[in-house]
């Protein structure tokens, strides 16, 4: 049987190289009625009142040109450590003109973790004029730099004022004002059946449009318990992941997450993050830079039909009590393992789904009202509400230490290795990351000059670096060949 995987997507910048390199031909669906009538294949004769009916289909392009320039692509770029037994020896980023690539064996790399660029693409939406836009925690997640693209074609550095990976929520922020905004819609107002519609940059494809339903909502979804979704059928591929999920009076319901496939791409299970989940974890990280939430201690589980006959309640229903951490609000509290969570605060509970979210909801010290099922009878049970420990700073992934401002990590040839290339002088290069890696150095390269002064020792092209302003040019020696290799340091 072939798993399926529920995939988080980020559209790989290769993969959209790939793709540009593909041709598609579109034959007609249908003959032009003079063709057709020459074919005989349509009756001259039937008149227009005689031809079926069509009906109109769903239009949004009114949503679309009011509220498309609010949402906006996002390019991260990363790393990732990876080591020479699970990777080729040399990084996986194209050569530069000319270079081979066996100068690194020369020397004999040391075998170690060595990081590797990661490009990717997400989308996202402008919340407020100010700058504020919403997105995907994994869009973001580990990244080093982050580029927001607007849809009139500026650019601008973003960054990352928190994320709360339990809710796949990230907050971000540009400077600009003047921004166009969305509006914002109720998700517990949305009906299954009803029309929704994406916008976002399905495999690095900006601002592509497309339209399904609502498939279920309050939908749970492993290992994220904080998160009632909303299933739809609407197409959503890599590249969509935090991107707005519309209503058809314009009104962004949720965020694109998550889709069920087995493939990698669309299969008509696709998730969204209700927008007014998400509202409470943006508000919590602009006023505070974290997220506060609810816990009790407790493990839970639905109540099927056989459990139902088990404990003796009339009907499947409720939240079952499967475990009680020790010393937790809940253990506290008397709740125990067997126990049926039938209500809280009075608000009835029908699945294990639904308890999560609200005790998420409440705020760490409050008291919570609980209404089990125990031994057959019902009971009150009143609980303190914890906390749950969540990191919702945003995580980098930074220069490796001693790689500097230029990402290059270097030592100096000895006497043997300069002679062996007819060098006097240079560093070698061990490991790469940032503007190096970006520019194509690797691993074994020797860097001979930085903007024209020759270099031979570590700290020499450390005070170099620090004089250079936005970009660089390394004169870098590979195997037999000289190149400049120009170094982006904005």
């Amino acid at each position: 049987m072939t798993k399926k995987s529920l995939t988080r997507g980020l559209a790989a910048a290769a993969l959209i190289a790939a793709l540009g390199g593909v041709g598609w031909q579109f034959m007609p669906q249908t003959l032009t009625s003079s063709v057709a009538l020459a074919a005989g294949l349509t009756d001259e004769s039937h008149s227009a009142a005689q031809r079926p009916a069509t009906m109109p289909g769903p239009d949004f392009s009114s949503i679309v040109d009011r509220f498309g320039p609010a949402v906006v692509n996002v390019r991260v770029e990363g790393t990732v450590e990876q080591t020479s037994e699970d990777v080729t020896p040399f990084p996986d980023i194209p050569l530069l003109p000319g270079m081979p690539r066996d100068f690194a064996r020369r020397f004999g790399m040391p075998d170690r973790p060595e990081s590797r660029a990661v490009f990717g693409l997400g989308s996202g939406f402008v919340l407020r004029s100010d700058g504020v836009i919403l997105t995907n925690a994994h869009v973001v997640r580990n990244a080093r730099k982050v580029t927001v693209k607007l849809s009139d074609q500026r650019e601008f550095p973003a960054k990352v004022l928190g994320l709360d990976r339990a809710t796949d929520i990230a907050v971000l922020k540009i400077a600009a004002t003047g921004l166009p905004t969305v509006t914002l819609g109720d998700p517990g107002k949305i009906h299954v059946g009803e029309w929704v519609v994406a916008i976002g940059s399905p495999y690095g494809f900006e601002n592509t449009v497309t339209a399904g339903i609502v498939s279920a909502t309050a939908r749970a979804l492993p290992h994220q318990s904080y998160v009632p979704f909303i299933q739809t059928d609407v197409p959503v591929n890599p590249g969509n992941s935090g991107g707005p999920l519309f209503n058809t009076r314009g009104e962004v319901i949720g965020i694109n997450s998550q889709i069920y496939t087995d493939t990698g791409g669309y299969q008509g299970l696709s998730f969204a993050i209700p927008i007014d989940v998400a509202m409470k974890i943006e508000k919590q990280i602009v006023d505070s830079g974290a997220v506060h939430r609810g816990w009790i201690g407790a493990s839970i589980q639905d109540v099927t039909q056989p459990l139902a006959d088990s404990f003796g309640l009339p009907k499947p229903g409720g939240v079952l009590v499967s475990a009680v951490q020790k010393d937790g609000p809940a253990a506290k509290a008397g709740l125990q393992s067997g126990d049926v969570i039938l209500k809280l605060n009075d608000q009835a509970l029908s699945r294990s789904g639904d308890l999560p979210p609200r005790i998420a909801d409440l705020a760490p010290g409050t008291h919570a009202m609980m209404e089990v099922w125990r031994h057959g009878k019902i009971e009150k049970i009143n609980v303190t509400i914890g906390e749950l420990k969540a990191n919702t700073k945003p995580e980098a992934a930074t220069t490796p230490a001693g790689q500097g401002r230029l990402g290059l990590a270097v030592r100096s040839l000895s006497a043997d290795e300069a002679r062996s290339i007819s060098e006097s002088g240079g560093l070698l290069v061990e490991s790469v990351s940032g503007p190096a890696q970006r520019a194509g150095i690797q691993p074994g390269d020797v860097v001979l000059a930085i903007n024209g002064e020759p270099v031979s020792n570590v700290e020499q092209l450390r005070a170099l670096a620090a004089k250079a302003h936005d970009h660089a040019a390394l004169l870098i020696r590979r195997d037999d060949a000289k190149l400049f290799v120009p170094l982006d340091l904005g």
